[in-house]
């Protein structure tokens, strides 16, 4: 690409002994959702008033104990929607709403009218910070920008003490702090503290937000390791992490933001907001599931989640996205079908630690169902194809079967150039190696022990033969081996058994019996068949007999 010149590698805060890598999470952090709020800004057609109450008390169902709820002084909708949530007493008690202001007097003013009533609430301060701001958007020195931010903060505190039906804990946000030069971020941030002189009782919360990301992850994390060491009163504040997706990164900023000492995350399910969004909530809880931590958010009805999601937002959850897209528990490769395949079966032997490779968490606990973990397709191979024809139709191959059946359902998938359901593969399974009639055809058969020590077998079958109908004779070690030996002798043919098994089929298939063979020619040429039948016996000389037909059709 050309222009690349015009860009320059960001700067941020040199740090030599930092600490954050060899840190570890072991609880989830507090949970803010800013769904209502900045999620909501940024939708082509915002939520009117019933979708956002439904939202927020899906939120609330959630476990999400902090929900962002608007600007109530920037929209007449979103102080209306504030007020209905307060008068009608929709709020639950252990539930803290917080809403957003600038540092001007009239807004600071209407924002608490807003929140009249209310039992818990935020009271969110923000003003820009950044170098760029500064200069090209306010034209504000950075002492006049100290000063904005403690002119709201004492006005807000001021406030406070008019309403003291309220429970009110105080936030700000030096905007576009990742912009800001650290040294100047943490004085904003300290002048703002010294104001409202937090205590065990009454922390205060400093939000640092990537307004805009503008570096890797790993930089992100070492201005928060930093501001952590460069708070006042650092043992009653609580450090909040709110990371946009600029670069793509927000997910594992904030995750990196964690081990660097934060406290608390702010951001939306599946990454909706301004750009390219903010960090997705869900994608960051669910990572802490997977590492054995309540994540203290309950997704365990993904796609509930999804579905209330997309109707209110009117987006869409891409099949990819992390835990939620249909996809992400769906294998079409061939290997990967098949190591699900047998950590499956593997399971079995531990079901208290779920183990199972290219699946990180079970998809029962968020709802879904294995139906759908593997599909098949011209990528696919035997492992997914045994797995679907185990998982609906109770088929136990043997594995050189499983291979052969494998490579026949991905040259149909080649050929129709589209993925197969499971009925089909039954289907192709079916017609390929069960029950072959033709031009072989077993009518009845009768057998006789003739020496039980040695386990040597006579058979005497009626077949259909071309159209024909004879009887044949055969003796061996067992029914299989003097049938096969009764067929030689009648249409000249050796068939050499290489494997057999059988089994019943469970409910769902009347209980029948299968039976799989395997044999090879004169030539060593492997051949495949199955036969069933409510009986066993009859099912194994049904399954040589689809394996002679398809040698007698080459």
């Amino acid at each position: 690409m050309k222009n690349y010149q015009k860009y320059r590698t960001y700067k941020t805060v040199e740090m030599q002994d930092r600490t954050w890598p060899n840190q570890r999470m072991t609880q989830a952090p507090a949970w803010c959702s800013v769904d209502l709020r900045d999620g909501n800004q940024a939708l082509e057609t915002p939520m009117g008033l019933e979708k956002k109450l439904e939202f927020f008390d899906f939120l609330v169902k959630m476990g999400f104990k902090e929900i962002e709820i608007g600007f109530p002084a920037a929209s007449e909708t979103e102080f209306e929607f504030t007020r209905a949530l307060i008068e009608n007493n929709l709020i639950p008690d252990d539930v803290t709403v917080q809403v957003l202001t600038q540092s001007r007097g009239h807004i600071i003013q209407k924002t608490f009218e807003a929140l009249k009533g209310a039992k818990n609430a935020i009271v969110h301060l923000y003003n820009s910070t950044s170098t760029l701001q500064r200069d090209v958007v306010f034209g504000n020195s950075k002492e006049a920008t100290i000063d904005l931010a403690v002119y709201g903060a004492k006005l807000i505190r001021e406030i406070a003490q008019d309403y003291p039906e309220t429970n009110f804990q105080f936030e700000y946000s030096p905007e576009s702090f990742t912009g800001t030069e650290m040294e100047f971020a943490a004085d904003i941030c300290n002048a703002v503290i010294e104001v409202w002189e937090p205590m065990e009782e009454r922390k205060v919360i400093i939000n640092l937000p990537a307004t805009v990301e503008m570096s890797t992850p790993n930089l992100y994390a070492d201005q928060i390791e930093y501001m952590c060491r460069n708070l006042k009163n650092r043992e009653y504040v609580l450090v909040s992490l709110h990371a946009h997706n600029d670069r793509g990164t927000a997910v594992a900023a904030t995750e990196l933001g964690l081990l660097a000492g934060a406290d608390r995350v702010e951001g939306t399910l599946f990454g909706n907001g301004e750009r390219t969004g903010n960090a997705d909530i869900m994608t960051i809880a669910m990572n802490l599931f997977t590492q054995g931590i309540d994540p203290m958010l309950d997704f365990s009805k993904i796609d509930e989640v999804v579905e209330i999601y997309e109707n209110a937002t009117k987006m869409s959850v891409p099949p990819r996205h992390p835990y939620a897209g249909q996809l992400v528990y769906t294998a079409f490769s061939g290997s990967h079908q098949d190591a699900i395949r047998k950590g499956m079966e593997g399971m079995k032997n531990h079901p208290e630690e779920w183990a199972v490779p290219y699946l990180p968490i079970d998809p029962m606990d968020v709802g879904r169902n294995y139906d759908p973990i593997i599909r098949i397709n011209s990528q696919s191979g035997k492992g997914g194809v045994t797995f679907i024809l185990e998982q609906y139709y109770s088929l136990h191959m043997p594995k050189a079967f499983q291979k052969d059946v494998g490579a026949v359902v991905t040259r149909v998938s080649d050929e129709m150039q589209c993925e197969l359901s499971p009925e089909k593969i039954f289907e192709i399974f079916q017609q390929e190696y069960v029950d072959i009639r033709s031009p072989l055809k077993l009518i009845q058969y009768r057998t006789e022990t003739l020496d039980p020590e040695r386990g040597v077998i006579a058979i005497e079958a009626e077949i259909e033969y071309q159209g024909e109908r004879n009887f044949v004779r055969g003796e061996g070690n067992g029914v299989v081996s003097a049938f096969c030996h009764g067929i030689n002798d009648f249409i000249h043919m050796p068939i050499d058994i290489i494997n057999y098994r059988g089994h019943s089929m469970e409910l769902g298939t009347n209980s029948r019996a299968i039976s799989y063979i395997e044999t090879k020619d004169a030539k060593g040429t492997r051949y495949y068949g199955a036969g069933t039948s409510s009986s066993v016996g009859k099912s194994s000389l049904r399954a040589v007999v689809s394996t002679i037909n398809k040698m007698l059709s080459v």
